[in-house]
């Protein structure tokens, strides 16, 4: 705020009393001021520098509706709004996304300036691209006697993020068809665009004219090109493009391990790590955490123990944009214990990082203590800190104690909250509901999805399914096909299970035989269970034992279970003693455990 002294010091002594309105909050309205000084003679355009400062103050503070409610009181005096006043209006109304706003002022100023200049245009272009108005943003760019580097790019910016690349593509070719020589931001916009395979052709055709130009050397398009290279899934090209580069900066090294990463070459990633040091490259936290992904994707909890040792040795354990990828990387070793450790060392701990250790409980199967960090979270009062992960492990822990009350509890206020949006949210809602047998609810959260993913129809179905409804489980598997959804393997387990509830052995057989013919699902050894299950469970106990001979899996621990379970609820005591006979053949095939459920199934028959 301009202090009253300095207002004081651009006025003569005679014009001194107007100085006492300097402060603004204390200026009821325009209006005021203006009686208040009638009596005094001004310069208007001293007066008018006043008003432009305080409504210049007002954009910049973001007070929108009082800077157009000032704008309208210097209208009605006559009180001219300067271009850099203008500029100051636009520029709040893109930053708050005031597209009214931003269209009223545009119609004023096009009446009160003639030829604004190339400046202005540009703040009224990036107002429209940022409320989401490409049509009113394409006009104006049209219209535009005069256009910079800055036009250009506010373009191309936007035209990327509606995804018309095409759009973005040509207004490069027509620059370089005008003969103009696009500045550099001009090339890093456009590489930005180019994020998809689809776009690699393109991104080459523009690297190759940044050669043909003379402008590789250029660091920033260098990096342009790298990252491009990387979105678009051409390591290869993203690796030649590194080895070219004179100057290496930390972001072209981590910007190739996160390639790397992505594409499973997690391998690749560490050993660049490694180059990186080893070559004295200056490196910031940022690395830590693309390092310590890798570390996690490939379970190098060793490696993972170096790097922890090189963050403390560096003192960067509290920062969380380094402890908290160290939590993933414990948590995804199984190293739970590491993992505590290393995020009691954060100093304050973020929503990503709250989420990682209450789904390394989850992981480690400690679902009480999630649920009690989850409540100990609430009753601080330290919602800040909980995102939709949070909930989503939060809900798998209710399904897995089944424990809809707190589930309800939890979910309500995921609801308040607005955190359950995503999918994968709804599907671990839709799991929990069901697995603690609340199938009204879980249809509910259902029915409110806008297109359920196959997740969530594979929870609704596997939820009927294990309740034992396998008639609405079917039903529900037929809809789902008929909609277009193709199913997956899980949906298939859920499907058989269903089956074997219900007794329904040919069904089931029909839905195995069909997995791969008609839906492309190879079936798994899980699969074969679940029909050695149906038959077991329908006392066909030869035809169990004929299909796992046949099956093209060796029968594991849950093969036997399900038999010897048949064996135990049809009192078939001939089979029984055929697998004593035949014990030591598969002993050392199955688990420890199954030999003391084949004892238990033996001892009821009185032949331990």
């Amino acid at each position: 705020m301009t202090t009253v002294l300095a207002l004081q010091s651009s006025y003569t002594p005679s014009r001194v009393p107007v100085t006492k309105h300097a402060n603004f909050n204390q200026i009821p309205s325009w209006v005021s001021l203006k009686s208040s000084t009638s009596s005094v003679k001004i310069e208007h355009h001293k007066q008018g520098q006043v008003e432009n400062l305080h409504l210049v103050s007002l954009s910049k503070h973001g007070k929108l509706n009082e800077a157009f409610e000032f704008f309208g009181e210097m209208d009605k005096a006559g009180v001219s709004v300067t271009p850099y006043s203008y500029q100051c209006l636009f520029e709040a109304c893109r930053e708050l996304r005031s597209l009214s706003h931003g269209r009223f002022l545009h119609d004023r100023m096009l009446k009160d300036c003639e030829n604004p200049s190339v400046t202005l245009q540009n703040c009224v272009l990036q107002m429209y691209c940022e409320c989401g108005s490409l049509e009113d943003a394409d006009k104006v760019f049209d219209e535009m006697p005069e256009l910079n580097t800055v036009s250009r790019v506010t373009m191309m910016s936007a035209y990327a993020g509606r995804g018309l690349l095409d759009k973005a593509v040509g207004l490069f070719s027509g620059m370089l068809e005008s003969g103009e020589k696009p500045a550099s931001s001009v090339y890093t916009t456009l590489l930005k665009s180019l994020v998809n395979p689809s776009a690699l052709g393109v991104g080459r055709q523009v690297h190759g004219h940044v050669i043909r130009s003379g402008l590789w050397g250029n660091a920033s398009i260098e990096a342009g090109i790298l990252n491009m290279y990387v979105k678009c899934g051409w390591l290869v090209g993203a690796k030649l493009v590194f080895d070219q580069m004179a100057v290496k900066k930390p972001v072209a090294w981590t910007g190739l391990m996160i390639g790397y990463t992505k594409a499973g070459r997690a391998r690749d990633a560490l050993k660049l790590f490694v180059d990186l040091v080893t070559e004295g490259v200056e490196w910031d936290s940022f690395v830590f955490s693309v390092v310590l992904k890798a570390c996690a994707s490939l379970e190098e909890v060793n490696l993972g123990k170096q790097i922890h040792a090189c963050v403390a040795k560096l003192g960067l354990e509290s920062d969380v944009s380094v402890g908290t990828p160290l939590v993933d990387c414990y948590i995804k070793c199984s190293s739970f214990e590491s993992a505590l450790l290393a995020f009691e060392k954060i100093s304050e701990p973020n929503d990503v990082s709250w989420s990682a250790i209450i789904s390394g409980y989850c992981q480690m199967s400690q679902f009480e203590e999630a649920i009690k960090t989850f409540k100990s979270l609430r009753s601080k009062g330290a919602s800040a800190v909980l995102n939709s992960f949070t909930y989503t492990s939060v809900f798998q822990a209710c399904s897995v104690l089944a424990d809809c009350n707190i589930g309800g509890q939890v979910h309500g206020d995921a609801i308040k909250r607005s955190l359950v949006g995503a999918q994968y949210g709804e599907s671990a809602l839709i799991t929990m509901y069901s697995k603690c047998g609340c199938l009204d609810d879980a249809r509910a959260v259902f029915e409110s999805m806008d297109n359920p993913d196959i997740v969530a129809w594979t929870a609704f179905i596997s939820g009927h399914a294990y309740y034992g409804n396998a008639s609405e489980a079917l039903r529900l598997f037929e809809e789902m096909v008929s909609c277009g959804m193709k199913p997956n393997s899980v949906t298939f387990i859920a499907v058989l299970t269903a089956c074997s509830h219900a007794g329904l052995i040919e069904q089931g057989k029909h839905y195995l035989d069909t997995m791969l013919p008609k839906y492309n699902v190879a079936p798994t050894i899980d699969h074969y269970d679940c029909m050695i299950d149906i038959y077991s469970r329908g006392g066909l106990l030869d035809e169990a034992l004929k299909f796992m001979k046949q099956m093209p899996f060796e029968p594991d621990a849950m093969s036997w279970k399900c038999f010897l379970s048949g064996c135990w609820t049809h009192k078939n005591l001939e089979l029984g003693r055929l697998l004593v006979r035949n014990f030591a053949d598969w002993i050392q095939k199955i688990r420890l455990v199954m030999f003391f459920c084949l004892y238990y199934t033996l001892e009821i028959f009185g032949e331990s």
